[in-house]
């Protein structure tokens, strides 16, 4: 069949693509071969998709269901890999591949091509933010707890100072473009680095933790899926969860009351230090924010500056 990618992932990654990447022109051979050394049977492209990758619904050889996920390097899909592998399905998707051997030649089973894994089929269409608000965030944040465990010795995971300070650089440049919203990225850029000067922990941590990233599964009520790991404090990971349905929160008159008590009760529930979750989340939403209005998407920077100002 044909690999045709979904419009969704093709309008996403044409915002950050850089210049000479044709990982998309490729793709459609990279998919066909990944199927064929697998011996899959393909049933569908995932639609909509994701923004970073091109998900395929297949089944293995034995007639297993499974996930076929192929992504551009700069999306870190190695990372996943060796984040999955050492999850080992506990709160996330179960890789049904090993990670590769340092050889090739010390490989066993079928092969792994870098940027393709083969998953546990989850229920793709079936998200905890399919649930009642309340229900939701209980849900995803039991199964975030179960992800924050120490990083494998040695690891080569991203730290979140690492990863921060790319984008607090290209936050300042965007201020300095942009002066209206200097304000928020100075307070957001000061939030970094106070938090920075002590973290209480450092475990590893999904890195993109949201309602719309924990499926429906078999072995366990609710899944993680598509992290990007990254190893620090727990507050960087809860801080994306606050702001889910941020456009239902922007439409409350009370909105900015119930994000207030939303970061009290997650920092409770999960015993975040409160205020270490306000200031993450104020550097996230702002991060998030300043991003939109970089690649031309002014409505969701509103959302995310305004939800950013509350804090």
């Amino acid at each position: 069949m044909a690999f045709e990618p979904p419009q969704r992932l093709v309008r996403a990654l044409g915002e950050t693509a850089p210049d000479g990447d044709d990982w998309l022109g490729k793709l459609p051979e990279a998919a066909h071969r990944a199927v064929v050394s697998r011996e899959l049977t393909v049933e569908r492209v995932q639609m909509p998709g994701g923004r970073s990758s091109l998900v395929v619904l297949v089944r293995r050889a034995d007639g297993t269901p499974a996930v076929l996920k192929l992504a551009p390097p700069r999306f870190r899909p190695e990372s996943e890999r060796a984040a999955l592998a050492h999850w080992g399905g506990l709160g996330s998707v179960q890789l049904l591949e090993p990670p590769p051997l340092s050889t090739s030649s010390e490989r066993e089973g079928p092969p792994v091509t870098e940027g393709v894994l083969l998953l546990e089929r989850l229920h793709p269409d079936l998200s905890v933010r399919s649930l009642p608000e309340a229900k939701a965030l209980l849900e995803a944040a039991g199964t975030l707890r179960r992800l924050w465990v120490e990083p494998p010795a040695g690891h080569v995971f991203e730290t979140v100072a690492e990863r921060t300070g790319r984008q607090a650089r290209a936050m300042r440049t965007t201020a300095t473009a942009r002066t209206e919203v200097a304000p928020l990225v100075d307070a957001a850029l000061a939030a970094r680095e106070e938090l920075l000067s002590a973290p209480p922990e450092h475990r590893l941590l999904h890195g993109t933790f949201r309602q719309s990233k924990v499926l429906a599964g078999e072995r366990m009520p609710w899944l993680a899926v598509g992290p990007d790991p990254v190893v620090g404090e727990c507050a960087f990971d809860l801080a994306r969860l606050v702001r889910d349905r941020v456009e239902d929160l922007i439409a409350q008159p009370s909105g900015a009351a119930t994000t207030r008590r939303r970061v009290k009760r997650l920092a409770e529930s999960l015993d975040v230090d409160q205020e270490r979750l306000r200031g993450w989340t104020l550097f996230r939403a702002v991060e998030s924010g300043v991003r939109a209005l970089r690649v031309g998407r002014p409505n969701d920077a509103e959302l995310l500056l305004e939800f950013a100002g509350w804090l």
